[in-house]
Parts: structure tokens; C-alpha cells; sequence
């Protein structure tokens, strides 16, 4: 971005977080002179201080302050990189609710209040693999949000699926080490396709519906922008008569809840393992700045055991149709990082760190966590993590605590301790804002042991695989035979094969196994499957168009193609035979105006877009017929179920490449649109045609662009792959 637009997107997006690390952010221009960490200018940075006849090198001087100084600083660059979660994304953003329909639950003024707009921070993350790990591979999503409130910080540290793979947060180590790399060897990196995960969640049935969640298309999310989030652990939320009430916390995007295809994921990770983080970007910076509701599961504490399983355990989920969502709030993302260390890598979050009018239930994952998150920021970053600027507060900040390293704050008086003679520095009473713990009554023995209602592992485990659609069962499938055949020890395959039978036999039989287990009752729940999330009013905001062109192409087409694609918020790139001008209809190669290509047909692939789409023109139509390349492009994204388009001659191109009989095509000059398996056609663009085209998304509207938006609106064309059309096309 230029430095002018560069700062009119700073003061719209400016609050107060963004101005609290203003205080320690420098901005560099040709105006900074370098300068030592002790503040001296630098002269030269290029040549370490030698003793030298000026025409050959001789030995460097230890005296040299500036060298050693800036080799001293590069040896101590990085800080241990997180156990999990390592690789992540992060931007800023606010929150705000819709009004103070949450009072009746809670005191908390950050989910009360409508007239507060509270900053955020959210980290997005793969888990098991590290910091240079692809950002696509099949894993959980980590989806965790810092809320800079006027009553301290509040961190919700949820992942993009409800549920988790263990019960009691003891487990914790045990998951972990069979999750990562093998010890042996270190390998895989960014998967769990080994024998270590799979011999530990087939000997730990709890985890069994977790890894269906993982199995799903929702390991492989399409952007951190078409996530579910969910706070994972059951809090308890505290009102002003000082009821309580048990609460799950949701993340609901604007966009959908959308996923690669596996093929694709695959390929990405190898092509541009970088493409989550430089999506969640590229839609801040194009201004289409990410959205998600936040809607809240309560259950009153009187109805705590009022169901088959146990509301405290993590690897349920509580069922909307017996715990409706309330939604009650919005978050935007609107402002990406100014530099990835400081604020994304030294961003830190704590299940600890809640607010008045919110607190911990029993929940024994949570209560692990609780003691886990903050020692592990202690390790990572020092007992002074909480003062470095991404992760400090913006309300006033005071207590006793002193020293350490890194200590950062000066506190002034004589005193730093409590009770003290001045009275300094007070606890504050609970009608004041003090946090305030429920006074919760406790009865029992102490002893090491699970609940009744713990022990049960399977019935949401059906639930979830019952409620998904035929696509999102097909993909189940596929990846636990390609997750289960990279496991070469048979103890590992069979062991989870048995847990499978316990979920369903077809699935189970369709794996490995011959006998039936446990009947499948054949319950549902509807919003556990993604389509249900499609939003009301179809959009293609964001979504990455790729325009296929070669000399010859019609440029009025391609004109009025691209404004229109960009007028309802898509991000149009035009793709051609090299990185240069390409030439339109008319014009001389090499002597006309010409259109700059973004990328060239090598240099990118159809993976990382959303639809293609080919103008008409006959020269280019030839050209790109002849070019293996761009006929892989194009079997390629109807192979991952993309919107396919194309006008004229350009509709010549895609019969060429797919071939298939049970595909329609528009034929001759008609201005007729054909829409076919998601692949969109017409004869002709006239300019009769563009006026009546007035992007209206939707199916039979008269446009060839409203219909190929409204293809691309639904993501993918699932229709293509139940029918088995993907399986006759080779990509």
C-alpha cells in the first residue's frame, strides 16, 4: 500500500488497543538514520572494523561495538516457539453487542453494554504442526481471541470445532506427544497421519468424537474467514442478583463455513503453504474485512444434570435443538499486524483471564488449562509477558507484583505490599467492579475419578457423522482410509477400525471392518453439518476470481467483466501466458497498450482461486486450447468443484478440456446463459447483455455473470462429485 492510503486505512481502523501500541510503534523512512540499541548513529553497517592495507582483507577487531552488537542481537533473535498452535495469523479488530439482551445472564459489561466497542486480538493456528509448517494441512484450527475490555482482559481460546480429543486436561502431555512428529525420527510434520495418534485415540474412546470432527471437511477450512469458533470449554457466566449460568461461547462467520477438497488442500500446502495467512489479508486490505456473530449456549445451574451427557465434558457438545444459540453480539477484523514477532508470536492467552460477570465451571479440561496456559507463557516469554504491548492491558493496571525479568513498569512508593500503613493500593470491593467468585457449594471425597456420564464416548460421535451431508460422509471416508494407510503398523489399523464399528458399521465396513458393532440410533442435529451455515443473501465477497486470457482475448469482455466481479466485492486476477502485457482483439503484440497479467499460467495454479472464467476472442480461445497448462487449470478447478465460466470462444476451451457428455454448453451467438454441474456459459456479451447483467446473484437470473456468481456463492459444486463426474476428469 502506498504511505497515503497506508494511512487513511490506519485512522479507520484506529481504537484503543491500536492506540495503546502506538506508544511502541516506529515507523522506518529515509528520514531514520540507523542508529546502535544505545542509541548512537552508525556509520557504516556493511563492513566489520578490520585492520587492512585497503587492498586485502585482514583479521576483524573484537573492538568492533556496532558488529558484535548486531551479531550478539541475530544469535538471540527467536524465543521457543509454542508446543502447539506454533504456526499462526493474527489481526486486530472490535466487538460490540447488539443491545443488553445478555443481562439476564451476566454482569459483564463487554457482553452487556451496546455502547461500548471493545478492540480484539484473534490468533488463528494450526495445531500439531511447527512454526514453518504449511498453513492447509488437515488439523484443528486454533481460533483464539483477546478482548481488551474497560474491566481487564478477557481471553476466549477456542479452536473451530466444539469438542476436543480428551477429557481431563492430565491427558494433555499424552495427546500432545502422540499428535506431534514421532520421537524417532520427527516425522510427520503438519499431519496426523502416523502410527502414534491413531494407537492413541484407538486406545482412548473419548477421543472418538473429536477425530470425526478432524475427519471432516472441517480440518481442512478454506480460510480462517469461513471458520466456525468455538470457546470449547463451559464457562459460567454471573448476573447482578448473582445467579449462575453455564455458557458456551460461538464464532459464526458472514461468509459461510466453507473447505477445501482434500486434492487441493494437498497441493496448496505444497504451492503456497503461506495461503491462510495472506487470505486473511488480502480481504482486510481489499475491504472486505472478516465477520463472525457471537451467540452464547446458556443452561441455568438448576438444569446442570438434566441431560444424557455431562454439560462439564469437553468432548461434547451441547445439541441446539436442546441448548438453542443466543446470538448476541458481532466481531470485525478490520486492521492486519504492522510487524508479524511482536504482536502475532508474542501474542499470549490464558482460559484464566476472564472478567467480572464471567467465570469457571468443573470442566476438567478447562481447569487444567486454567494453570497450563499461564505457566507455558511464563516459559515462552517471561513472568513480564503480560506488560509487553500486544498482550497489556488498556485499562489501568495495579498491584504488588514487582521485578522479575523484563519488568518494564515503574511503580512509585514506599510501600508494595498489602495491608500497609498508607493504605496504598487497596483490594477493590465487589460492588466497586472486583472480580467476585460465585460462591459455589462442593461435596464429595477426594479421589481420582470420572463421572458416570463421562464414560459414555460414542453417541455424539454417531450424532455428528449422522448429520452430515452425503458430500461431507463421502470425505469422512476418504480421509480416514488415506489418514489409517499411512499407519504401517496392523495394530494401529485394526485397533481404530473397532472404534469406527462403534460409530457406524457402513463407515466402519467401508474402512476395514466385516462385523457389525453398535446400532446407529440415526439422530441428527442439523447445524452440525456446514451447508446449514450458507449465508441467507448469496455473496461473493472476497472470493478470488481468476480470468484466463491470451493475445486475441476480447478486452470490452474483460473490462466489464472485472468491474462488475469487483463492484460486488470479489478480487478479480487476470492469468495469462507470461508475466507482461497481453494483448486484446485488435490491438499488434508488442505495439499496442495491452493489460498487464497478474500471473502467469507457471507461476500460479488453479488452486489458489476460487472460479475461473474465460472471455471470449478467437485468436485467444486457439491459444489457450494449445496450451497444456491452461487446459490442467481448468480440469484442475472443475476437478476441486470450482465455478467454472466462459463466453464465446472461450466456452471452446472448456469443452476441450473436460470432454464430458452430461456437461451443457451454450452453443452459437445466443445470449442464452447455460448453467451445467456449476459451469456457467454463454454465446455472446453484448452490450445489451452487460445492462440486463446487473449482478443480481442468483439462479435464473438473465446475466451470465449473476449465475457464475451465484455458483461461485455456493463454493463448490457438490453435485459434480456425487454424480461422479470428477472421477472421469484427470487432474
Amino acid at each position: 500500500m502506498s504511505s497515503t492510503i497506508k494511512q487513511a486505512f490506519t485512522n479507520m481502523t484506529a481504537n484503543a488497543k491500536v492506540a495503546d501500541l502506538s506508544r511502541d510503534t516506529v515507523e522506518v523512512t529515509k528520514s531514520t538514520g540507523l542508529t546502535t540499541d544505545h542509541g548512537v548513529p552508525v556509520s557504516n553497517t556493511d563492513d566489520w572494523l578490520k585492520v587492512s592495507n585497503g587492498q586485502n582483507a585482514g583479521p576483524s577487531l573484537l573492538e568492533d561495538q556496532i558488529a558484535r552488537e548486531k551479531i550478539h542481537r541475530f544469535d538471540h533473535e527467536r524465543i521457543p516457539e509454542r508446543v502447539v498452535h506454533a504456526r499462526g495469523a493474527g489481526a486486530h479488530g472490535y466487538f460490540k453487542v447488539f443491545d443488553d439482551r445478555a443481562k439476564k445472564y451476566t454482569s459483564a459489561g463487554v457482553l452487556t453494554d451496546p455502547t461500548r466497542t471493545t478492540p480484539t486480538f484473534v490468533r488463528f493456528s494450526t495445531v500439531q504442526g511447527s512454526r514453518g509448517s504449511a498453513d492447509t494441512v488437515r488439523d484443528v484450527r486454533g481460533f483464539a481471541t483477546k478482548f481488551y475490555t474497560d474491566e481487564g482482559n478477557w481471553d476466549i481460546v477456542g479452536n473451530n470445532i466444539p469438542v476436543f480429543f480428551i477429557q481431563d486436561a492430565i491427558k494433555f502431555p499424552d495427546f500432545v506427544h502422540a499428535v506431534k512428529p514421532e520421537p524417532h525420527n520427527e516425522v510427520p510434520q503438519g499431519q496426523s497421519a502416523h502410527n502414534n495418534f491413531w494407537d492413541f485415540v484407538g486406545l482412548q474412546p473419548e477421543a472418538s468424537h473429536m477425530v470425526m470432527w478432524a475427519m471432516s471437511d472441517r480440518g481442512i477450512p478454506r480460510s480462517y474467514r469461513m471458520m466456525q469458533g468455538f470457546g470449547v470449554n463451559t464457562f459460567t457466566l454471573i448476573n447482578a442478583a448473582g445467579e449462575r449460568y453455564f455458557v458456551k461461547f460461538h464464532w459464526i462467520p458472514e461468509l459461510g463455513v466453507h473447505s477445501f477438497v482434500w486434492d487441493e488442500a494437498l497441493k496448496i500446502a505444497g504451492q503456497d503453504p503461506d495461503f491462510h495467512r495472506k487470505d486473511l489479508e488480502e480481504a482486510i486490505t481489499n475491504g472486505a474485512p472478516p465477520k463472525w456473530t457471537f451467540a452464547i449456549q446458556t443452561i441455568a445451574e438448576k438444569d446442570e444434570h438434566n441431560f444424557e451427557f455431562d454439560i462439564l465434558d469437553a468432548t461434547k457438545l451441547w445439541p441446539e435443538e436442546l441448548v438453542p444459540l443466543e446470538p448476541i453480539g458481532e466481531m470485525v477484523l478490520n486492521r492486519p499486524v504492522d510487524e508479524y514477532f511482536p504482536e502475532t508470536e508474542q501474542v499470549a492467552f490464558c482460559t484464566s483471564h476472564v472478567v467480572p460477570g464471567i467465570g469457571f465451571s468443573d470442566d476438567p479440561l478447562l481447569q487444567g488449562r486454567n494453570f497450563s496456559y499461564f505457566d507455558t507463557q511464563i516459559s515462552r516469554l517471561g513472568l513480564n509477558w503480560e506488560q509487553l504491548p500486544i498482550n497489556r492491558p488498556v485499562c489501568p493496571v495495579m498491584n504488588h507484583n514487582r521485578d522479575g525479568q523484563h519488568q518494564m513498569r515503574i511503580t512509585k512508593g514506599p510501600v508494595n505490599y498489602w495491608p500497609n500503613r498508607f493504605q496504598h493500593g487497596p483490594p477493590v470491593a465487589k460492588e466497586q467492579g472486583g472480580y467476585h467468585e460465585f460462591a459455589q457449594r462442593i461435596e464429595g471425597i477426594k479421589q481420582r475419578a470420572r463421572g458416570e456420564k463421562f464414560k459414555e464416548h460414542y453417541n455424539q460421535a454417531q450424532l455428528f457423522y449422522n448429520s452430515l451431508a452425503p458430500h461431507e460422509k463421502a470425505h469422512v471416508l476418504s480421509a480416514m482410509s488415506f489418514e489409517l494407510s499411512h499407519c504401517d503398523d496392523p495394530l494401529v489399523y485394526e485397533s481404530y477400525s473397532r472404534v469406527l464399528n462403534n460409530i457406524d458399521f457402513d463407515l466402519a465396513k467401508n474402512v476395514a471392518t466385516n462385523k457389525p458393532g453398535r446400532l446407529n440410533k440415526g439422530q441428527k442435529s442439523d447445524t452440525l453439518s456446514q451447508a446449514y451455515y450458507a449465508p441467507k443473501t448469496p455473496t461473493i465477497a472476497s472470493r478470488r476470481i481468476a480470468i484466463l486470457i491470451a493475445d486475441g482475448f476480447s478486452g470490452n469482455e474483460v473490462q466489464a467483466v472485472r468491474a462488475a466481479l469487483k463492484s460486488a466485492g470479489a478480487v478479480p486476477f487476470l492469468i495469462g501466458p507470461r508475466r507482461g502485457k497481453i494483448y486484446p482483439a485488435g490491438q499488434t503484440v508488442g505495439a499496442g497498450e495491452g493489460i498487464m497479467a497478474d500471473h502467469h499460467f507457471e507461476g500460479q495454479r488453479s488452486t489458489l482461486f476460487d472460479a475461473l472464467f474465460i472471455p471470449s476472442g478467437r485468436e485467444a480461445a486457439e491459444s489457450l486450447v494449445s496450451n497444456g497448462r491452461c487446459i490442467h487449470w481448468v480440469r484442475e478447478a472443475f476437478g476441486h468443484l470450482k465455478a467454472l465460466g466462459a463466453i464465446g470462444e472461450g466456452v471452446a476451451v472448456l469443452q476441450r478440456a473436460l470432454e464430458l457428455s452430461e456437461l451443457q454448453f451454450s452453443s452459437g451467438d445466443s445470449t442464452d446463459v447455460t448453467s451445467s454441474y456449476g459451469v456457467v456459459t454463454t454465446g455472446k456479451y453484448t452490450a445489451s447483455s452487460m445492462i440486463s447483467d446487473a449482478l443480481k446473484i442468483g439462479p435464473g437470473e438473465k446475466g451470465i455473470l449473476a449465475n457464475f456468481s451465484y455458483e461461485v456463492s455456493k463454493h463448490k459444486c457438490w453435485d459434480r462429485e456425487l454424480d461422479g463426474l470428477v472421477s472421469k476428469v484427470a487432474f
